[in-house]
């Protein structure tokens, strides 16, 4: 009888330890994989297991969208009408934001990522682009301001930046995208 209980207990704190290694295993995934993205996800839910289960929620939410790389013909047509945005700028700051932001948007699209929301786009591109997807929050923030009139030169130069770091990591070639997933 009490080899019975021993041998219950031995498998429950076998069990227990399993969980707690696999826990730690998805843990590191999660924070690997969406790098910066998953301090700022833990942070704002205030709680680890919430954050993991969001991080883990918008990666199966991603496995089911048809993301795709450019075509070479797309990829240089966009590349050229970026180039056209930074030139307007010199002239018209604030247009030459909104046109970034909607060249972004525009390349999402064509990718394949779902546009109508922004709050969604960057759940959806934090999979892919953990690292750049805070260069978006940003720009947006600023582009939002503009439209606003609340945004000087140099804030829309920043803007310009962060979108430009965002668009280059989405004219790239998307072999990475696979391994995110």
């Amino acid at each position: 009888m009490i080899w019975i209980v021993v041998a219950i207990a031995v498998v429950l704190v076998l069990g227990v330890l399993g969980a707690m290694a696999l826990g730690t295993r998805r843990s590191k995934r999660l924070r690997e994989g969406f790098g910066p993205e998953y301090d700022r996800v833990v942070e704002r839910h205030g709680d680890q297991r919430a954050a993991e289960a969001d991080l883990q929620r918008r990666r199966n939410r991603r496995r089911g969208l048809d993301i795709r790389p450019l075509q070479p013909e797309a990829r240089d047509a966009y590349a050229d009408r970026w180039m056209q945005a930074q030139r307007r700028f010199v002239d018209a700051p604030a247009a030459a934001v909104a046109e970034a932001d909607g060249l972004v948007a525009e390349v999402m699209r064509e990718r394949g990522y779902p546009v109508d929301d922004f709050g969604r786009r960057t759940e959806d591109l934090s999979v892919d682009h953990p690292e750049t997807v805070e260069h978006y929050r940003a720009a947006h923030a600023i582009s939002m301001a503009s439209a606003a009139q609340h945004a000087d030169t140099e804030d829309l130069r920043s803007a310009m930046v962060h979108y430009r770091a965002l668009f280059d990591d989405l004219l790239e070639d998307t072999k990475h995208l696979e391994e995110s997933i």
